[in-house]
């Protein structure tokens, strides 16, 4: 398996599919409100919802991992933010 950039993927994380989605700009805009309502991205706001639906349907499957958390990774600070504690 190997990273976006050509190298291998990182140990312990699968590799994420990118997709092209054409939309409505209306529909676009509509949901780019409702992903700023949940602090969410567009982006992360079409995977939570896609994810659901899925859920409900009864097709997602089990060897699907969990959404990724909100926010910056876990791990490093970054420049100029004071450590953690």
């Amino acid at each position: 398996m190997t990273a976006p950039s050509g190298g291998p993927a990182p140990q312990g994380r699968p590799q994420r599919k990118q997709v092209l989605l054409r939309l409505d700009p209306s529909v676009y805009e509509a949901l780019a409100r409702w992903a700023n309502d949940e602090l969410r991205s567009a982006n992360a706001q079409i995977e939570f919802l896609l994810r659901r639906a899925l859920a409900e349907a009864g097709r997602l499957p089990g060897e699907t991992g969990p959404l990724p958390r909100r926010g910056r990774p876990p791990g490093g600070s970054s420049p100029g933010s004071p450590p953690p504690g």
